[in-house]
């Protein structure tokens, strides 16, 4: 699987490509409230610096910024070798004409702009910190990524798409206080990538104790997701949680199993399991014991092999 789409919507508006540098103004744009504005460079391999930061001064003048409630960031000027730092000051030195803002994505790009683990994050909790209205946050790309502890009065969802990420963010995030935060979903990723996260820096996820709100937890995408549905077989917060997510990884029996012996998971109005490498008897059990309780269970993607046994060759959906 790759991403070969960009976001269809963030923060609950469709997103609005702004005219590159090189294009002429429509004569009219959507209302300056009716999408969540995407701002990119197209020359993604060799874009000057400066030129996202002019794409921006360029939007800021086309529209009303205090009436801006959602922004989405696509490609940056070398965004395989050079973070984000440009979007993150001239966002931050925006913040002020910015009111209305209360959704942000950082990174919204396909594969053929750049593979998602070449993407060169940074420090992104700037914006966070910049933007204490903020209910919506989304980045992708975990090569460089930073996110240390903090809090977050009003932050009801958190979306961290890589095909690696490293313990440093997961014990960073872990740590955060969000207690408005409803949702919360984390790609993994592998090791390869620079994955290196075990199930004991998933503890604050599994305990749930600073994340006092939260409904829907997705840690996917995971070479080590039969080690984290055992965990969640037993985690507290999932009595809390209307959708358990765990998918995209390499799930298989193991972990399917650890799921239906552990707590029960009948309150859940949906157990997300798609891209998995569980064989079918024990697919079959998962229908059986939950889908006819009324949870919705996801296990589109299969990936069992011709003999009806699961692939032993496993691999997450989403790595390079």
């Amino acid at each position: 699987m790759a991403i070969s789409d960009r976001l269809s919507e963030w923060g609950g508006l469709p997103t609005f490509d702004f005219p590159q540098l090189e294009e002429e103004l429509p004569e009219s744009l959507p209302a300056d409230d009716a999408v969540a504005w995407r701002i990119s460079v197209e020359e993604y391999y060799d874009a000057e610096a400066g030129r996202w930061a002019a794409t921006f001064a360029r939007f800021a003048e086309a529209v009303d910024l205090s009436r801006v409630r959602s922004l989405v960031v696509g490609v940056w000027p070398e965004v395989n070798d050079e973070g984000p730092t440009e979007v993150v000051e001239a966002l931050v030195a925006a913040a002020d004409r910015l009111p209305a803002l209360r959704a942000l994505f950082l990174g919204d790009m396909t594969y053929e702009e750049s593979e998602i683990s070449w993407i060169q994050n940074g420090d992104v909790t700037p914006l966070l910190k910049t933007f204490p209205r903020l209910e919506e946050f989304g980045v992708r790309g975990g090569s460089g990524l930073v996110f240390p502890p903090q809090s977050h009065e009003t932050l009801r969802r958190l979306v961290i798409e890589t095909g690696g990420l490293s313990k440093e963010v997961v014990r960073g995030v872990g740590d955060c206080d969000f207690p408005a935060l409803e949702e919360l979903d984390i790609w993994l990723g592998v090791s390869w990538y620079g994955a290196d996260t075990q199930v004991s820096d998933l503890e604050p996820f599994l305990t749930g104790v600073r994340l006092p709100a939260i409904r829907r937890l997705a840690l996917r995408n995971s070479e080590i997701q039969d080690e984290v549905a055992a965990a969640f077989a037993s985690a507290p917060v999932v009595a809390r949680l209307t959708e358990l997510d765990l998918s995209m990884g390499t799930l298989g029996d193991e972990g399917a199993t650890a799921l239906l012996e552990g707590q029960p998971l009948t309150h859940l109005a949906k157990l997300n399991l798609h891209h998995h490498f569980i064989s079918g008897p024990v697919a079959e059990h998962l229908r059986e014991t939950l889908g006819k309780r009324g949870v919705e269970v996801d296990l589109t993607g299969s990936h069992e092999s011709a003999n009806g046994s699961a692939n032993a060759r496993r691999f997450v959906a989403v790595s390079e």
